[in-house]
């Protein structure tokens, strides 16, 4: 139960993750603008992007052999919901916020497989360009 929001807080714990969001600010973002920017390895970025998205901050989708990310607004309202019950000292909603979460298949939201492949179709690589 606590794995969910010590998920949560440690998305936001590494300053290379706090760069990748601000970048992820101006929409969505190819891994390889996302390398760039950054000037780290595509390993490095991965792992980074496995804790964004595990903690629902970020959401991800293939093209190809391409990955882009794009912040998941429903995740960051989680994030949000946790923060104020820890700043109001209310750690039994906390844990209920977790608990409900829980319950729910999909806590964050997934694309739609028919906006996917829409989206698939008609783009590559933003470098490709």
């Amino acid at each position: 139960m606590k794995n969910t929001y010590i998920r949560v807080f440690r998305a936001f714990t590494d300053e290379n993750r706090l760069r990748v969001l601000e970048l992820l600010t101006k929409g969505e973002q190819c891994a390889c603008v996302l390398l760039d920017d950054l000037q780290i390895s595509q390993p490095t970025l991965s792992h980074h992007m496995k804790i964004l998205c595990e903690a629902g901050i970020v959401t991800s989708r293939r093209v190809g052999k391409w990955s882009y990310y794009t912040i998941n607004a429903d995740g960051c309202a989680y994030a949000r919901r946790l923060l104020e019950a820890v700043a109001r000292h209310d750690m039994k909603r906390v844990l209920r916020i977790v608990r409900a979460l829980r319950r729910l298949r999909h806590p964050f939201g997934v694309l739609s497989a028919a906006k996917a492949a829409a989206d698939d179709a008609s783009r590559g690589c933003c470098c490709a360009k």
